[in-house]
């Protein structure tokens, strides 16, 4: 399904208003420089332009979707509208000597013709510098968007000759309501969009049984940690350590137990909007009757050095069984 420049807007305001701007005032720039972390639009957006500027119906700033061109320009086959992408770990210099003899020719079927890179801050030297000229000596009609995550990395004479466009990084709210148009259950969308910020991760994460799963253990583990200790430490060696087998795996899973304590310091201070644990809210009001809020503070803390310790060569099951008991007696990592 295509992506609407109404979703866009709620998502990147800015960048949106500043194409508009320029697509009703035919001023748009010859080249554009789309910065920001990955799944914050970026690529959406490079589609959502050049539409614009080949759509057959179009009266404002935005495409029907629907013409011809709108069509093939989703699907990848506008003749006029070119992708870049690495060859392999970079983008090559014969790469951009292809497209500047492509974009010599006429246009196939207009007078423009427009080419997206991404990763541009993966071009070699000698491709960056063979892009260089062609930015200083732009064809009449040709539109240049370069996409990339890393801007520090670009070469500042490139920099220098486009139009840079930074993208914000999305709220937990946005991904999550991207997440339940996808069919996500409520619960898991929500939680997807705490653990990370790119939409198109949290939508692969909360589609995963592995991720539900996770869900369920640290949920457990809470409930251990209230009751029987010894339990806890059981549910470590026979549930915990057999999901979260990887570290980036039990990274996620702190991330859930974190979220897990930052819920019940929301229910005593009555921000129930915040809250992440949605569908467990009588669970919650319990425990939290249960803690005080200088406890949760110190387990929070207590987590967060779980996690940067998990970037360590400390055994990760010595790491959890620790973990537990200063959880349970209140006391940080030493």
């Amino acid at each position: 399904m295509a992506v609407l420049w109404d979703q866009l807007e709620q998502y990147q305001p800015i960048v949106m208003k500043m194409l508009a701007r320029s697509i009703e005032k035919e001023r748009v720039a010859h080249a554009y420089l789309f910065e920001g972390q990955r799944g914050t639009g970026k690529r959406e957006v490079s589609l959502l332009l050049a539409k614009s500027l080949f759509c057959l119906n179009r009266l404002t700033y935005r495409p029907c979707n629907e013409c011809r061109n709108c069509r093939r320009i989703d699907s990848g086959n506008h003749p006029d509208v070119h992708w870049i992408e690495p060859d392999g770990q970079s983008i090559k210099k014969g790469q951009i000597e292809a497209l500047q003899e492509e974009f010599s020719k006429t246009g196939v079927e207009s007078n423009q013709k427009l080419y997206i890179i991404r990763h541009a801050d993966k071009m070699t030297n000698n491709a960056a510098n063979s892009l260089l000229k062609f930015l200083e000596e732009p064809h009449r009609g040709t539109t240049a968007v370069l996409l990339t995550e890393q801007y520090h990395r670009m070469l500042p004479t490139i920099i220098s000759r486009c139009q840079v466009l930074s993208f914000r990084t999305l709220p937990p709210t946005a991904i999550a309501d991207y997440l339940r148009e996808q069919q996500i259950p409520p619960h898991l969308a929500l939680l997807a969009a705490h653990v990370t910020n790119n939409r198109e991760e949290a939508l692969e994460l909360s589609r995963d049984d592995w991720f539900a799963d996770a869900r369920k253990i640290v949920l457990q583990l809470y409930e251990a940690l209230q009751g029987n200790p010894s339990y806890a430490l059981f549910m470590i060696h026979e549930k915990w350590m057999p999901h979260f087998q990887e570290k980036q795996q039990m990274d996620i899973g702190l991330d859930l137990l974190l979220y897990l304590y930052k819920d019940l310091m929301y229910l005593q201070l009555d921000q129930l909007e915040n809250i992440v644990y949605c569908d467990r809210l009588d669970s919650l009001q319990q425990w939290a009757l249960a803690c005080s809020q200088k406890r949760m503070i110190q387990n929070m803390s207590t987590i967060l050095q779980a996690k940067a310790r998990l970037n360590t060569n400390m055994n990760t099951q010595l790491l959890m069984e620790q973990l537990i008991l200063n959880l349970k007696e209140g006391r940080p990592f030493v």
